[in-house]
């Protein structure tokens, strides 16, 4: 059985984070939340999991070393997607910079896949600028690099869509797209605490599943019971908007994330690894949809 560790969390409060601590304490590990706010709804919930909360911003380098002091382990990452990335390369170095102060024996750092590829999409080189940074400290680390999140189809600008029978989204009907759960993610990161020194200076691109808008919908189709249908649009409908959001959709058309799904089931059995359908069966789409028009579909 592998040891209990003192597991510092970042972003505890989010999506990603969230679901690190709740695999942690899911597994009998000590959570430290690093949270600006310990009386936000998210944060009480996890204290009332068992989690400890450590009070702190990115900004305050000490609050963030006092956080790490007494960890086993750190799990790092920096400012979502639409912040300055200039912001989160700092942040992202202050956190490795604490972690080696406080002689933290694993860093995990939580990146995005294909960081490495020299995508040119911003938020992305940042990432791999602060995986640079850590590769150069000489701390144990690792690497999880998460692919496009499963939970994103739930999110406040793509359920409106849904709700019409819609799904939207810049890419071609045919064109996969590698895919995950986020709660996939945070068994993947519990996975690296426990098995420690063999991840010891390794990268993961992680994933569960991919597939394409026009099978998406069928999918979601066949779960909501209620008609929906792909509607792709050219991703430079989005440039006026984000030109980050354009030169993203563009490199998942161009390109695309290239994870060995295969492999890491077989690599991590430990995970769930979740099949877009999988994903889909646990919402209650009823809920979700209840604003939605759609024709319903025969049993």
């Amino acid at each position: 059985m592998s040891a209990k560790r003192t597991v510092l969390v970042t972003g505890a409060t989010g999506n990603q984070g969230g679901a690190v601590a709740n695999a942690l304490l899911s597994r009998g590990h000590s959570v430290r939340a690093f949270t600006r706010n310990p009386k936000s709804p998210t944060a009480l919930h996890l204290a009332r999991q068992g989690a400890e909360l450590a009070m702190g911003d990115f900004s305050d380098t000490a609050s963030v070393r006092r956080a790490a002091s007494g960890a086993d382990t750190v799990f790092a990452m920096g400012t979502p997607f639409g912040s300055e990335v200039e912001e989160e390369i700092k942040e992202g170095m202050a956190l490795a910079d604490a972690a080696r102060a406080a002689g933290v024996g694993h860093l995990i750092y939580a990146s995005g896949a294909s960081a490495d590829r020299h995508t040119g999409i911003p938020y992305s080189d940042s990432k791999y600028r602060v995986e640079q940074y850590i590769t150069s400290l000489g701390v144990p680390y690792t690497i999880s690099a998460p692919v496009f999140f499963m939970q994103n189809l739930v999110s406040p600008w793509v359920l409106p869509a849904l709700r019409q029978g819609k799904l939207t989204m810049a890419l071609p009907a045919a064109r996969k797209l590698q895919q995950i759960a986020v709660g996939d993610i945070g068994e993947f990161v519990a996975a690296l605490v426990d098995r420690r020194e063999a991840v010891f200076g390794r990268r993961f691109d992680i994933a569960g599943d991919e597939l394409s808008g026009e099978e998406m919908a069928a999918i979601l189709s066949r779960v909501s019971g209620r008609e929906i249908h792909y509607e792709g649009f050219p991703a430079e409908a989005l440039r006026a908007e984000s030109e980050d959001s354009a030169l993203v959709w563009e490199w998942f058309d161009r390109v695309g994330f290239a994870v060995d799904i295969g492999g890491l089931r077989r690599d991590f059995p430990e995970v769930r690894w979740h099949r877009f359908e999988d994903w889909a069966r646990e919402k209650d789409w009823s809920a979700l949809l209840e604003a939605s028009s759609g024709n319903l579909v025969a049993p």
